[in-house]
């Protein structure tokens, strides 16, 4: 008869060679390194670079309220820290009753009665002047829409430019700036400096979904993703339901609006040289016996 000693250690045994052959699985596909191995399995790895059946990504919620998914998600959100939302419970009030809180989510993501809180709206100040809207929503509401990063993401990330390098795992400004700098020796001479203004509090909703659901045909994850775009947004004691953008601090917000531009992308990298990050893009052109520069702000 087993001990309580033996059946502990059996089932560290147990979890360490599963995480071990999850490392494992993930490193055969290196490109994909970064992405959570209790995630995404072996065989969701071959389908991502293989492509599946219709092009479509089914049965995806049971992946994001899976308890090993939001416990991942919510050591994220716990390193990034970040302000208390309208419920006023911060990172630390959270990290108190965290079994608690992420197995409500778990429940209520499995059974549907999932639904986002207001996200609370402040003013922060520009460098260049001015303020900015930052949207800050509740840690609950990070924690899942970190879960829904960590099951989504890959899934565009195959379909993305290289070209684009904001917010995108292992890339950063200092890639933006060595591609530009690559382009510029190469000849590459005719530059338009372009900047979206206003672009995360203009993202049309509808186009929006529109571009998820050419690769996502999870009926309740669409569901939840449309939920986001809609949020409360509550500011001074007034609140209003959003009806364009998506807001600037939450979690999903930069992987949406890399999708919401992904087309765009595509479209001008088959003339120019584009380089983009987030809202920001440097499109070029190589035309002989011309000026060697001429730059545009928009």
């Amino acid at each position: 008869m087993q001990t309580e000693n033996t059946k502990a250690t059996e089932q560290v045994e147990s979890t360490v060679s599963e995480e071990t052959r999850q490392e494992t699985e993930t490193q055969a596909h290196p490109k994909w390194l970064w992405v959570e191995a209790a995630v995404w399995t072996e065989r969701m790895l071959a389908a991502l670079v293989n492509g599946v059946k219709g092009g479509k990504w089914f049965s995806l919620m049971d992946k994001i309220y899976a308890e090993r998914t939001l416990q991942l998600a919510w050591q994220r959100v716990r390193s990034n820290r970040g302000a208390a939302g309208i419920d006023r419970i911060s990172i630390e009030r959270f990290e108190g009753q965290a079994e608690q809180y992420l197995q409500e989510l778990h429940q209520q993501l499995k059974t549907g009665t999932y639904q986002p809180q207001a996200v609370k709206r402040v003013n922060i100040p520009k460098a260049s002047g001015g303020t900015r809207p930052l949207g800050i929503p509740t840690v609950k509401d990070r924690v899942v829409q970190m879960a829904v990063k960590l099951v989504i993401e890959p899934i565009f990330e195959r379909i993305f430019r290289d070209s684009s390098h904001g917010f995108r795992p292992e890339r950063g400004c200092k890639d933006a700036l060595r591609e530009v700098d690559a382009w510029l020796k190469a000849g590459y001479n005719w530059v338009v400096d372009a900047d979206i203004k206003g672009y995360f509090d203009n993202i049309s909703h509808e186009l929006m979904m529109s571009k998820v659901e050419q690769y996502i045909a999870d009926k309740r994850l669409l569901r939840l993703l449309e939920a986001y775009l809609k949020q409360d947004i509550m500011a001074d004691g007034e609140s209003w339901k959003a009806t364009k953008g998506t807001p600037q601090g939450a979690v999903l917000s930069p992987l949406l609006a890399n999708i919401y531009l992904n087309e765009l992308d595509h479209h001008i990298g088959k003339k120019y040289r584009m380089v983009r990050y987030a809202d920001d893009c440097v499109p070029r052109r190589r035309i002989e016996g011309r000026s060697p520069s001429c730059s545009y702000a928009a």
